[in-house]
């Protein structure tokens, strides 16, 4: 297999007229490891992943693979290979002839590159469709056969844009783990395009979420969930409740006590003078909730709340429950099966939901960028 390479972007800028799709990121990606750039519509990760394999022109900044800066570089000698969300096979050649055609076009003789075909299709478990055609193949069958032939060039770097997405719900899944497989198997560098959250948590060794252009965040999938830097990331990823209040107290060094908007009281970890704002993030699996009346729902402890279920949703293993709770848009709370047996609510049920402060995660917002 191929040597992986490490990418390096600087100041990374793609303007497409008056419209900056890509604001000057940085970014590292080290060589041998799965990154997932994640992000709204619109952020600019598939311009960012577009620039890198060669199809868009850069506009300021670099590209560096391998320690080698690409900018000028045509795409067929950047030692990368495209995976494109439609998988873009020939409707007119079989899985073999699909797989071997970069090699004819390289004059590599029919044998040669037959038989490397052969192995690729081996790799991705297409060796006994190889005289099929795309249109006699399932979304499943073709996206491994457009894998087999990105990875047939042997490349340093393999690029991928949301090749999941036409995939049914099951076929996303299973393919998720197979492609974490092959990155492993193969040891090159991985980077892939998705907007599904759920997707660059389970893939990536290192996420990079971006909105408007600009790079938000980067890290493990842990450190992304558990610790997001502000709202955004805190939002996009999903799981949390952002919740806000007004510094009225400081208990010590470390810890203080928020007023909300509704005149809940929440005791946070973090420091700050009387007045401040603070903005953190609870998971929503991390909420304790118990049924409670009108009447003792009037006196609330600091870290709770009280509301009443507007939606549940049963997922099998876990329940979703959105609350209805004053100041809040949406406040949503994950159970257990087993817990929501037990809670047994209906909606309408008035709940008191509440929290530990060690699982709060106070968020670090940022002015507004230019």
């Amino acid at each position: 297999m191929s040597d992986s390479k490490d990418v390096y972007l600087k100041q990374l800028v793609k303007q497409y007229g008056d419209t900056i799709a890509v604001n000057g990121i940085n970014l590292e990606i080290p060589a041998g490891s799965y990154c997932c750039l994640v992000g709204p519509s619109g952020c600019g990760k598939t311009s960012t992943l577009r620039m890198i394999s060669g199809h868009e022109d850069v506009t300021e900044g670099s590209i560096t693979i391998g320690g080698q800066e690409v900018n000028q570089v045509p795409p067929a000698q950047r030692g990368t290979a495209m995976m494109f969300q439609n998988y873009a096979l020939f409707p007119h050649l079989n899985c073999l002839d699909n797989v071997a055609f970069s090699m004819k076009m390289k004059g590599v003789s029919k044998n040669e590159r037959y038989a490397s075909a052969r192995k690729y299709l081996e790799l991705v478990h297409m060796e006994t469709f190889e005289r099929r055609f795309p249109a006699q193949l399932s979304g499943g069958q073709e996206q491994r056969v457009a894998l087999a032939r990105a990875l047939v060039s042997h490349p340093n770097v393999l690029l991928l844009d949301e090749p999941l997405s036409a995939l049914d719900p099951f076929l996303r899944v299973k393919m998720r783990s197979e492609l974490k497989r092959f990155q492993r198997e193969l040891g090159i560098t991985f980077i892939h395009v998705t907007h599904s959250q759920q997707e660059a948590l389970a893939l990536a060794d290192f996420v990079v979420v971006m909105n408007d252009g600009n790079i938000e965040q980067v890290g493990t999938s842990q450190e992304v969930f558990n610790a997001p830097v502000n709202q955004f990331v805190a939002q996009f990823v999903g799981g949390h409740n952002v919740i806000e209040g007004e510094i009225i107290e400081i208990k010590d060094e470390r810890e203080v006590l928020l007023e909300g908007g509704n005149g809940q009281r929440y005791r946070v970890p973090v420091q700050g003078n009387i007045g401040d704002q603070v903005t953190f993030a609870l998971r929503q699996d991390k909420i304790f909730l118990k049924k409670g009346s009108p009447a003792d729902t009037n006196e609330l402890q600091e870290n709770s709340l009280k509301g009443k279920i507007a939606l549940i949703e049963y997922k099998g293993m876990e329940v979703s429950l959105g609350l209805e709770v004053p100041e809040f848009k949406e406040f949503g709370v994950i159970l257990s099966e087993k817990d929501f047996q037990m809670l047994s609510p209906d909606l309408g049920t008035q709940l008191i939901a509440s929290w530990s402060k060690d699982d709060v995660h106070v968020l670090q917002d940022l002015p507004a960028k230019s």
